[in-house]
């Protein structure tokens, strides 16, 4: 398996597949062409089909920059590696020639692919399934982030402690921030009046609306365009810091607890990755908001001091109760059903963590079962309802109230 550090990736909403990776790629493909002045993308499969509302062609036109870009729409062709399939070509000459080609896939999470394989394929993990690493633990008498950092190296919480900062960075702008989302939904931001509605509640009302509002808040914050980091994704870029920012105001934790916690969640994160894919264009929202369940489900759980069976069953638990989960963004944009499923699944998470951590960590299901499930669910849904916007609620929206 790769580094977390491609689990967790610093970059501007709305989306890792449709902005952060294309815009991934058009840097290299520029650098590539150093002196071309005109560029043109051809966007195929689920990047054209909602690659406006997703901001595409303007994340690659401010990309271009000062050079010129013809964007090039393909909706009903799909390239064969990945539904988000895009093809650069460098423009030169009189009359206008192509003199340079790159066909690349935005495969999920901001990551890239070619026909020569994945980009950055920096193997440096010794195991790469769920029982093979419990195996480990017991073993050795370690738990999950202890296999993380023999693997990783000691450097890695100097990269977690920016993550954690950016993540707290993202809540409190998305706390104090209002107003109307951009695009044409006319969707209003909740984070902040969810925040003093909770704040002047008690008992559970407070800590649900809590847990509510934080996860709000960066799922907003992306939805804008502004600064987050993957979790595994923009989409789903919202449980996890949500989670993790209720228990460190509510616990009281170290830092170094947090980090701890963030280190399992990659883990997860990237044993989905390997093992299924955390792509809605591929599997649907389960690859994205069902990973980011288990990943918050499993860093609460490593947090509160669960065992690694414990772990690895919130894990489970956070990916099996989102199976079959459906990627139809209403009119292209990452808002609808997109922001409340973050808070939802947040509050999913937490629940998971609990029953988990309330057993001896024995259940039937593996994780490991549970996200070859999940690859197999995603392959069986039909394209209508994995980023395509053709499908679900995608197809029967409209205002109401």
């Amino acid at each position: 398996m790769l580094s977390i550090r491609e689990i967790f990736k610093f970059g501007y909403g709305p989306s890792s597949s449709h902005t952060i990776g294309p815009v991934r790629a058009a840097d290299m493909f520029a650098k590539r062409n150093p002196d071309i002045h005109k560029f043109r993308v051809t966007l195929y499969g689920s990047l054209a089909l909602t690659g406006k509302g997703h901001h595409t062609d303007i994340a690659l036109q401010k990309s271009f920059l000062p050079n010129d870009v013809e964007i090039v729409w393909q909706p009903d062709i799909a390239l064969p590696l990945h539904p988000n399939g895009l093809l650069f070509e460098a423009l030169a000459g009189e009359p206008e020639k192509v003199i340079d080609t790159w066909e690349v896939y935005s495969i999920g999470g901001g990551d890239l692919r070619d026909k020569n394989g994945i980009l950055n394929n920096n193997e440096i993990y010794s195991l790469d399934n769920m029982s093979d690493i419990l195996h480990w633990c017991k073993r050795e008498g370690k738990t999950l982030w202890e296999f993380v950092e023999d693997n990783e190296g000691p450097e890695i919480w100097d990269f977690l402690h920016d993550v954690w900062s950016t993540m707290k960075d993202t809540i409190k702008r998305g706390i104090d921030n209002e107003g109307v989302l951009p695009g044409p939904i006319k969707l209003a931001r909740r984070a902040s009046t969810q925040y003093t509605k909770a704040m002047n509640s008690h008992g559970t009302i407070k800590n649900v609306g809590l847990l509510f509002a934080f996860a709000l808040a960066v799922s907003e914050e992306n939805a804008s365009g502004g600064r987050i980091v993957t979790a595994p994704t923009c989409g789903s870029s919202g449980v996890l810091p949500g989670v993790l920012f209720y228990l460190n105001r509510e616990e009281q934790l170290s830092e170094g607890k947090i980090l701890r916690g963030l280190a399992t969640a990659g883990l997860i994160g990237n044993l989905t990755k390997k093992n299924a894919s955390i792509s809605g264009a591929e599997v649907g929202c389960q690859g994205e908001i069902g990973t980011a369940c288990a990943m918050a489900s499993a860093a609460m759980a490593q947090i509160l001091g669960g065992s690694p069976n414990q772990i690895e069953y919130a894990a489970e638990m956070g990916m099996e109760h989102n199976l079959g989960l459906t990627c139809d963004p209403v009119l292209g944009y990452v808002q609808i059903p997109c922001i409340e499923r973050n808070a939802i699944a947040a509050n999913k998470a937490y629940s998971c963590a609990v029953y988990a951590l309330s057993s001896d960590g024995g259940h039937k299901i593996s994780f490991d079962k549970a996200v070859k499930t999940m690859a197999e669910t995603g392959r069986d849904i039909q394209v209508a309802y994995r980023e395509t916007g053709i499908g679900g609620l995608a197809k029967n929206w409209e205002p109401f109230g």
